[in-house]
C-alpha cells in the first residue's frame, strides 16, 4: 500500500517514542492519525502540534473494550481504516528472581494481549474492505532472550510468532503483516529503571533514532516487507541465533560483555 493523504492510520502507544515519531512521519506524508495512548493531555498535545486535523484517542490496550471502542470511534470519524500500527509497549529490566509477578502480568498484558486485543479489534474493518496493513511492534529481544529482560523478552517473541501466523492466515484477503524488530532506540521506555538496567544495555543518549526508524517502517509497509530489523546488527543477531546460540553467545561476549551470556556452553 502507499501512505499518502488517503491513508488512515491508528497508532497505539502514540504519545511517546516510536508511536510518536510514526505519528509525525505518518502526518507528514498527510495520513489521518488516530492517536491511542492512556495520557489524554499528551495526545491532545501531539494533535496541535502535527500538521492536518487528527485523532487523539485515549484507550487501554490491556482491556479489549477499551481499545475496541477507541478503533470504532476512529473508523467512524475517519470514515475507514488502512493501516494499523500495534506499538504500545511497556519494559520492566529484572531478573526473573527477583522480579514481582504483577510486573510479568503488566507487560504481558500490555505487550503481548494489548496486541491481540488490537488486531482483533480492527482486523474486521479490514477485512470487510479487502484491504490494509498491519505493524506489529515487537523487539530485537524477541528474537534472541537477554538476561535480566526475561519476561520482557517473552512477551516480545509471543507478538512475533502470533504476526508470523497471522500474516500466513490473511493470504489472499489483501491485508497484510510486517513485523518490526527494534534493538536500543532513543526513548523513554527506560526512564523509570535507568538506575538498574543490565550492563549490556547500551540504549540512551547514542542508541538509535526513534525518528529514522518511523521512516523505515514507512517504507516497510510501501514495500510489504514481512519484517524490518534496526539497525543491522539485531539482524545478524537473530540469524546467528538462529543457527548457533553459542556463536552468538561468544559475539555478544565480545561486544556487550560478560553480562550479555554469563552462561557458558553450548
Amino acid at each position: 500500500m502507499q501512505i499518502g493523504s488517503r491513508t488512515r492510520a491508528f497508532v497505539t502507544g502514540a504519545s511517546r517514542g516510536i508511536g510518536r515519531s510514526l505519528a509525525h512521519a505518518l502526518a507528514q506524508r498527510g495520513a489521518t492519525v488516530g492517536l491511542a495512548a492512556r495520557s489524554t493531555s499528551a495526545l491532545e498535545a501531539l494533535a496541535a502540534e502535527l500538521p492536518g486535523a487528527h485523532h487523539p484517542l485515549t484507550c487501554d490496550v490491556a482491556l479489549p473494550a477499551s481499545i475496541a471502542t477507541a478503533v470504532e470511534d476512529f473508523v467512524a470519524a475517519a470514515g475507514g481504516l488502512d493501516l494499523l500500527v500495534a506499538n504500545a509497549g511497556i519494559a520492566h529490566y529484572e531478573p526473573i528472581a527477583e522480579q514481582g509477578l504483577e510486573m510479568i502480568e503488566n507487560m504481558t498484558a500490555v505487550n503481548w494481549l494489548g496486541t491481540v486485543h488490537t488486531v482483533q479489534a480492527a482486523l474486521p474493518y479490514l477485512l470487510e474492505q479487502g484491504r490494509g496493513h498491519i505493524v506489529v511492534m515487537s523487539s530485537g529481544a524477541g528474537l534472541r532472550g537477554f538476561p535480566g529482560a526475561a519476561a520482557y523478552s517473552a512477551t516480545k517473541a509471543a507478538q512475533r510468532m502470533f504476526a508470523e501466523a497471522l500474516r500466513h492466515e490473511l493470504a489472499g484477503s489483501g491485508v497484510s503483516v510486517t513485523i518490526v524488530y527494534p534493538g536500543e532506540i532513543r526513548t523513554s521506555l527506560h526512564d523509570h529503571e535507568r538506575g538498574r538496567m543490565p550492563e549490556w544495555y547500551r540504549g540512551g543518549p547514542d542508541a538509535a533514532s526513534p525518528e529514522a526508524l518511523a521512516k523505515r517502517i514507512l517504507k516497510a509497509v510501501e514495500r510489504d516487507s514481512r519484517h524490518l530489523h534496526y539497525r543491522p546488527f539485531v539482524k545478524g543477531m537473530g540469524m546467528l541465533h538462529g543457527v548457533s546460540p553459542g556463536a552468538a553467545d561468544r559475539v555478544l561476549r565480545r561486544l556487550r560483555g560478560d553480562s550479555a551470556a554469563p552462561r557458558r556452553g553450548r
